[in-house]
């Protein structure tokens, strides 16, 4: 089954936590703190594979979480990094951002990466606090939670030319006889209900790759028949072949069809109209064709090309011209993805407060991220994390509120009794 769209769920491993622990050994008074470092966690990574030519797999495997770093442990030893998931995607995928849209990446070559969910960094074991004050601290970090998200995944096919035409034009035809590809043909619309893709070889046996999209039809570009689907393969081919149906079998006029493709393609994407192509006046063997063979020499000059798909009529010259044209075609442009501007010092809001039947309800990055990498099994963890949120202003910001003693804060999953 050809899938083009899916939704996933990536996390990246979070980091391992930071241990409290001691030197303990014979002749070695007073050894000092030897508590490790956690290790980092492992990234989500996503690999373009040319091998593979849908995201079927993603409709039954959605999740996919990389491996967390391991603990510290004593005499100071960091715990092991996690382990990166790699995960395969047909080359032509874009990646985005669900929530807001944003395009992480556009993997359009073999073996392309995007690195898509980074893994959180290890917590610090207590050696890290030691300092001429205090020789022994007692405080150790939990790891760094990974990132998680979820994804969009688009397919956009990778084909040298694209087939654009109405519904019965003949397109798969054409194809089925130019190459080995084999869609379903019938006399009837919307026979192709999935992109094809066929290698077609020269009389000097070089090859290219055509890509027979379903049939377009006015409105496509906003939804209508099947195009909306679909459009976005067009954007990947070299060249554009436009089939028309020269007998009119369908009721419409041949050279209305031609405009009516070329507004729903630049309606899509203006960009396409640059593309060079080719048309293709298909079902010449039919006696009725011949009636508009002058209209369309006049209207297209040297780009058109008389063909019957049925009987092979001028399809062996069809695939030498296209052959001569994708050599002089630029390669198709990958998806621009605006690059990431590292701004220092931005004066980032470190906690929102709401009231909630009564409990004020503390969010936002800084002090969730705090309060997870807090070990609080320990005093001197719990009083760092007091002076930690005290220097934010926490405190201040609840007593404007009108907090009195008693009260409850939460803070992600943990609540605390308010006290002066």
């Amino acid at each position: 089954m050809f899938i083009d769209e899916a939704r996933v769920y990536v996390k990246g491993g979070d980091g391992g936590n930071g241990i409290v622990a001691f030197r303990r050994e014979k002749y070695v008074p007073q050894g000092g703190p030897a508590g490790g470092d956690g290790g980092r966690g492992g990234n989500v990574i996503f690999q373009a594979d040319e091998g593979l030519r849908t995201l079927m797999d993603f409709r039954y495997n959605r999740h996919f979480k990389a491996e967390r770093g391991q603990h510290g442990q004593g005499k100071n030893m960091h715990g092991a990094w996690g382990q990166d998931l790699v995960v395969r995607v047909p080359a032509g995928t874009v990646i985005k951002d669900e929530e807001s849209g944003e395009m992480i990446a556009d993997l359009t070559e073999h073996g392309q990466e995007a690195l898509v969910a980074k893994g959180g960094r290890g917590g610090r074991g207590n050696s890290r606090f030691s300092s001429s004050v205090n020789r022994a601290p007692t405080v150790s970090e939990n790891g760094e939670p990974g990132v998680e998200r979820w994804l969009k995944l688009e397919l956009k096919l990778l084909a040298d030319v694209g087939l654009v035409g109405f519904p019965n034009a003949g397109k798969s035809t054409l194809i089925s006889r130019i190459s080995a590809a084999r869609p379903k043909i019938a006399d009837y619309p919307f026979t192709t209900l999935t992109p094809n893709l066929g290698v077609v070889e020269t009389r000097d046996h070089e090859s290219f790759v055509v890509a027979d999209i379903p049939g377009l039809i006015e409105g496509a570009h906003q939804g209508a028949g099947l195009g909306h689907a679909f459009l976005r393969h067009i954007e990947r081919t070299r060249v554009l072949l436009f089939i028309l149906d020269a007998a009119e079998t369908e009721g419409r006029d041949v050279l209305q069809d031609y405009e009516t493709l070329q507004r729903e393609l630049a309606s899509h994407n203006p960009k396409l109209m640059e593309r060079p192509f080719l048309v293709a006046a298909n079902k010449m063997d039919l006696p009725q064709a011949g009636a508009n063979r002058s209209r369309l020499e006049e209207a297209f000059g040297e780009r058109l090309m008389f063909i019957s798909a049925v009987t092979g009529q001028g399809v062996g010259e069809l695939i030498e011209r296209l052959h001569r044209l994708l050599q002089q075609a630029p390669p198709p442009e990958a998806e621009e993805v605006e690059e990431a501007v590292v701004t220092r010092f931005v004066d980032e809001v470190p906690f929102m407060i709401d009231v909630v039947d009564g409990v004020y309800v503390v969010t936002g990055n800084r002090i969730e991220k705090l309060l997870t990498m807090t070990n609080f099994s320990t005093d001197e963890g719990l009083q760092r994390f007091q002076r930690t949120i005290n220097r934010m202003g926490l405190e201040d910001a609840l007593k404007a509120q009108g907090i009195k003693a008693g009260d409850t804060v939460r803070i992600k999953d943990m609540e605390f009794d308010y006290s002066e």
